[in-house]
Parts: C-alpha cells; structure tokens; sequence
C-alpha cells in the first residue's frame, strides 16, 4: 500500500473499542448484536459503543461483571496470522495490511506498524519497531531494540527500505528516507541518516562507513537458516 491508500483505509475504517465482557447475570440480558457465550454466566464479545449502554440500562439485572479492553477507537485490527507461512513468537503486535514473506521470523515484542513488508527468511528481532510502510527485504536480521522509522504522513514522505541479505545491529535507528543496501551492514547502536550503500559496514552516531563487508564481517553476520525452518 502506498501512504495515500493508507490515509484512505484508516480515515474511512469504523473506530472500534472491543470489549470482552464476562458477566454474572440476576436476570437475562439482550446484549444486542454482541456474540455471547455461555448458558449461565456469560462471556459477551462486541463493541463499547453498542454495549456499554446496554451494560448502564441493566445494572440492576447484573450481579457481577468483568469488563476487558485493550484499546480506544482504533481504526486498524490486528494481522490474522493463523495462515502465515512465517515463525510469530507472544507478544508481537502486527497490524493490518502488513505483508509477510515464507519462513521470516518475528520475535517476542516487535511492533509491526500498518503498510509494513518483511521477505522472504528475514529475522525481525525482539522489540523492534517498524513503522509504517517500512520495508525490509529477503533474508535479512533486524536487532533487537532496533527502530526502522516508516512514515504515513506527509504521503509524499519515504519510509526506510532495507535490501536483501542486510544485517542490521541491536539498538540501531535508521531514520526515515533512509535506504540500506543489499548486503549492507549496520553496527549495533548506529543512528543511520544517509543512505547506505551495497556491501558497506556502517558504524557511529551518525553512522559511517568504515569499510566494506569482507570474510571477516561475513562470519560475524552470518545468518542460520535451521532457525528459519517451520
């Protein structure tokens, strides 16, 4: 998706608040077009909008309840992984209209923002951040805690674009606009601000070239793909 059709899908989506309900009824309760399960107590699966109304209008038919919710008017759900053909650890947090290719890894507590696209073996580490329309390609390792900036608004702005086979050090920040090049290195805790070229090693705050990638910087990047095997 390109940053218009973005803006198009989120500013025409409906805002939902999902609730999940668990209530102890005194007296039975129509809780409208809400999905409710349970013949005596019940847990009731719908909207705040819908349902907290119905919650106020019956309080004297309820004994107890709990009531679940995990966001606010939010405009994009979260990505239906159940048929992905990658590797999805707990925890990650991957929204809608984000493309994942074949065997890709995404470790516990990334964020995947929404326009978002990882190739084909790629590993995106423990708590990285991609923002939106951020685009990494095949077989490739993002670090942990790094921050790839994606950019939704303004529409004519350029999210990061890593190539394939590049490495991508823990901590480092690639800034928006910014285009690493295939089989590129960036060391770990670099703040990356000019486009990197195919095959260089980039170090520093801002991060520089300091060499290009040899036999050495190979066998330290070198990615396993038994971990990328379903």
């Amino acid at each position: 998706m390109n940053a218009q059709e973005i803006i198009n899908y989120i500013a025409t989506a409906e805002k939902k608040t999902p609730v999940r309900l668990f209530v102890k009824e005194k007296a039975p309760i129509d809780y409208g077009s809400a999905r409710v399960f349970g013949a005596g107590d019940k847990i009731v699966f719908g909207d705040w909008r819908e349902l907290g109304p119905i919650i106020e209008a019956n309080r004297d038919n309820i004994e107890d309840i709990v009531i679940e919710n995990d966001c606010r008017n939010s405009a994009i759900p979260l990505l239906d992984m159940k048929d992905i053909k990658a590797r999805i650890e707990p925890g990650a947090v991957i929204r809608e209209q984000v493309t994942i290719g074949e065997n890709a890894i995404i470790m516990m507590g990334a964020i995947i923002n929404i326009g978002a696209v990882i190739g084909e073996g790629t590993m995106i580490d423990m708590g990285v951040v991609m923002g939106g329309r951020a685009t990494v390609g095949a077989h490739c390792h993002i670090g942990a805690g790094t921050v790839l900036a994606g950019v939704i608004e303004p529409a004519s702005a350029t999210p990061v674009i890593v190539e394939d086979n590049a490495f991508i050090g823990a901590n480092a920040v690639v800034i928006e606009g910014v285009h690493i090049g295939k089989n590129a290195v960036v060391a770990a805790g670099s703040v990356v601000i000019n486009d990197v070229p195919d095959g260089a090693v980039v170090a520093g705050v801002p991060a520089k070239i300091i060499k290009y990638k040899d036999q050495g910087t190979s066998g330290k990047t070198e990615l396993l793909d038994a971990l990328r095997q379903l």
